[in-house]
């Protein structure tokens, strides 16, 4: 077998110009009557005068606690609205000629549109505004911990290498890390997270090297979960992320275009645009980028790694009515890019299946291209009962190839699937509960190719086979229901729910699964405490599942037991407790314990993007996390977090490829989590030096992950490690503790200024530059082993962004 036997015509599904018919399926999705996020509602607010006249007017909307700030302009009748705000308090502000200044707040708490009223009064009257605004720093009916990621947050985040904007913005919160490649983990969990992208959930690796980049530019807020996760939710439970990507409806045009560049050759555009008119809103944003340094090297010297990402999206929304609306969205999006090489790789050398050719270096490319159609349709019955529906379809294909100078072996990967999603909810309000109740139905339709050449024998255990071909496909077919109740009594909040799941692939297993979250407000001293207990069923990841569970894989290698890959089943805790000081300072501290079965993990072969999905028979996972958020006070802002975790995990595994000099693992023991890093910190602060100018520091500290180093029988420990030196130069070898078995700890600095340079009441234009890792330490994510490989972070490095909104 070689290389030249692995190629795929145009029209195998999968290719990317098959994907774009996925754009004229999408629009023939049945509407039914759910709404984009759980967590969210809408706020209808009409401004009148004294006399009862409709306000055409400006109303300044903002939640600290969820980082939310906006404008809303009214119509000639006083009428605005502001769509999909995360449940909390929001404080009201309008200051109209004429009127007495008011200030006001208001509780979103549930789906259904809240309406409120705001009446002025003329400035001729002798009277001040006495109604002071609740404090908007704490959710008092806020039953588990969720993190909100805001506007004013995304607009000032630190730049991102391309392909990893939005992953850097769930990293920087407590609980969560990254192995290499930007990969993220959630309290421990390997691959169990999705991203809920406008209602729809993606649980498929979103990771730079797995999957194409939805652009941080493109996204209004964020709300992520990792205790307490709404019954809603199911499948992917490691951690939950939801994205909101629409942005809130304003009469006319408005948009914003964004130009980023800086080190390793990165440069990168974005656009968005909006139109509203009448009941009619229509927008679209595209963005391009590229880089030379688009996944973790292996090596300091970064070789062979260019990246180049796009990502194309349109939205439209109608409101027939004001209990009517129907929403669509298309996406498509791609990336292509280069694997890294060792250095070994890079040193020009002669093809090794056909010495004939002259000498050159490996050179591995991959790339994947994503066509997405969503169609929504909600109904209002009365002010007690809405009903909502969401439909998905969408193509992924994921391609790698290798030259013939690859070494020590040649791979070939064409994954391709295509799936449907459904979901239905029906919430009813009704004294002090909140009832909803839904069903989804996700069917994936997976197709695998994947071959390999071993081009250096010597490289492998013998007897493995020096040629393999496999391809196959099935379908995932997976349903759910859930129905759960958020109970808010007095300072008491309750959010109890029930989940039935159905996974049907290679097994046929199904669960149910109760969860519950209490929370207890002490209004006297700004305080929440709250407890919450998930149980939860996580399907595998299905990226390589069919091989990874097929007898094929046993053939390869006898370190994965001849089982397929079954869906993980446990038990989530967390204790903890919010508490504002001063009205500007907020405490938040966690402490949460996992006990899983059928621990999910993935090993991945070589130092490439190809991945399986494997299982240990369970896990324990503990740790306590503290973060200290400042809103600003007399010019100063920021945050400053701290995680502690540690976890195991317990043979044997079930699942995988193993391939290469991997010794036989054991069958019974643990050994650290990969993901098993003690000791994380994060922290930014920002000062504000002028209305238009300001100034900001971070730092990011990790303690080192876990490593498993297996001398080759017959050599000393030196003598292994001086074998590593060879291949990845002294500088990452450096950073290792043979003794610990753990990468060294990393300290970063980072620093940036932005600037307003121009305001007016149509166009704003901001610039801002960061210097990241000021201290230019050498950062080893990862150092190989059988279920990770080697990464390491980018050095010191620089980046621009100017953005203009109108």
């Amino acid at each position: 077998m070689n290389s030249r036997l692995h190629r795929y015509p145009s029209d195998q599904p999968g290719h990317p110009y098959r994907n774009w018919t996925i754009l004229g399926l999408a629009f023939f999705l049945v509407a039914f009557p759910l709404p984009a996020q759980t967590g969210t509602g809408e706020l209808r607010v009409k401004v009148i005068d004294p006399t009862g006249l409709g306000v055409k007017t400006r109303i300044q909307i903002s939640s600290e606690a969820n980082q939310y700030q906006n404008v809303l302009a009214t119509d000639d009748q006083g009428n605005a609205a502001a769509e999909r705000l995360p449940y909390g308090i929001y404080r009201l502000d309008v200051a109209q000629p004429g009127f007495v200044a008011a200030h006001d707040s208001v509780e979103i708490r549930s789906s259904i549109p809240e309406s409120y009223t705001i009446q002025l009064k003329l400035s001729t009257v002798e009277q001040a505004v006495n109604v002071v605004a609740n404090s908007t720093l704490i959710n008092p009916d806020e039953a588990g911990s969720v993190s909100q990621v805001g506007s004013p947050f995304i607009q000032t985040r630190l730049g991102s290498l391309p392909g990893r904007s939005l992953q850097d913005l769930v990293n920087s919160q407590p609980g969560w890390l990254y192995e290499g490649n930007a990969v993220l983990h959630p309290r421990g969990s390997e691959y169990q997270m999705q991203f809920v992208i406008d209602g729809i959930p993606l649980t498929d690796n979103r990771s730079p090297s797995f999957g194409p980049e939805i652009e941080a530019d493109d996204v209004d807020s964020m709300s992520i979960y990792t205790a307490g996760i709404p019954a809603e939710y199911g499948r992917k439970m490691g951690g939950v992320v939801e994205i909101n990507t629409l942005e809130q409806t304003q009469p006319g045009f408005h948009g914003q275009v964004v130009l980023s560049g800086g080190s390793f050759d990165t440069a990168g555009a974005f656009t968005d645009g909006q139109y509203v008119w009448g009941k009619n809103t229509l927008g679209g944003s595209a963005s391009g980028s590229m880089t030379d340094h688009y996944l973790n090297p292996v090596v300091p010297e970064n070789f062979t790694n260019s990246g180049t990402l796009g990502d194309f999206s349109g939205h439209y929304e109608r409101d027939f009515t004001p209990k009517d609306r129907l929403s669509l969205i298309v996406r498509h999006e791609f990336s292509r890019f280069e694997l890294p090489n060792e250095l070994v790789q890079q040193t020009p050398h002669p093809a090794p299946l056909d010495p004939s050719l002259p000498f050159g270096s490996q050179l591995e490319t991959a790339n994947n291209i994503e066509t997405m159609g969503i169609i929504s349709y909600q109904h209002i019955f009365s002010s007690d009962l809405v009903t909502d529906v969401r439909g998905m379809v969408r193509d992924n294909a994921d391609n790698f190839h290798s030259n013939e100078y690859a070494i020590p072996i040649e791979l070939f990967q064409h994954n391709w699937f295509r799936e449907g999603y459904f979901k239905g909810t029906l919430t009813a309000s009704h004294g002090h509960h909140e009832i909803k109740t839904g069903v989804e139905s996700d069917n994936l339709f997976l197709k695998e190719n994947f071959s390999y050449v071993i081009t250096e024998p010597t490289q492998f255990a013998a007897g493995t086979p020096p040629t393999f071909y496999f391809a196959r496909n099935r379908p995932d077919l997976e349903q759910s229901a859930f129905v759960q109740d958020l109970i808010r009594w007095g300072n008491w909040t309750i959010n109890a729910g029930l989940r039935w799941d159905h996974y049907q692939l290679i097994l046929n297993r199904q669960a149910l699964s109760p969860r519950w979250a209490i929370s207890r407000y002490f209004r006297s001293a700004n305080l929440v405490l709250h407890f919450s207990y998930d149980r939860i069923f996580q399907t595998p990841a299905f990226e390589n599942i069919l091989l990874s569970s097929s007898t094929s894989a046993t053939t390869l290698s006898t370190i994965s037991l001849e089982l397929p890959v079954p869906p993980s089943e446990g038990n989530y805790y967390e204790a903890g407790l919010a508490k504002v000081f001063g009205g500007h300072l907020r405490l938040d501290v966690n402490y949460f314990r996992r006990l899983s079965n059928n621990y999910a993990d993935d090993n991945q072969i070589q130092n490439t993007t190809i991945s399986f999905p494997i299982s240990f028979r369970r896990a324990v996972i503990y740790g306590a996390e503290a973060k200290l958020e400042l809103t600003p006070f007399h010019g100063f802002s920021g945050f400053l977090s701290y995680s502690y975790e540690v976890g195991n995990a317990f043979f044997p595994v079930t699942g995988g490829l193993f391939l290469g000099d991997q010794a036989v693992l054991p069958t019974t023991g643990h050994f650290p989590d990969s993901q098993d890093q003690r000791n994380t910190a994060r922290g930014r602060l920002r000062y504000q030096v002028r209305p238009r100018l300001w100034i900001a520091g971070g730092m990011q500290f990790d303690s080192g992950l876990p490593f498993d180093f297996q001398c080759s029988p017959g050599l000393t420990l030196s003598q292994c490690i001086q074998g590593q030196v060879a291949i990845y130069g002294l500088e990452v070898i450096d950073r290792l503790n043979f003794a610990r078995g753990r990468i060294d700890p990393s300290f970063q600095l980072d620093a940036s200024l932005g600037a307003e340079l121009y305001r007016s009441d149509r166009f704003k234009v901001d610039f801002q530059i960061d210097g990241e890792n000021l201290t230019n330490v050498l950062d080893v994510i990862d150092f190989g082993g059988l279920f990770s490989g080697n990464a390491i972070g980018p050095a010191r490095s620089v980046a621009l962004r100017l953005s203009t909104s109108f």
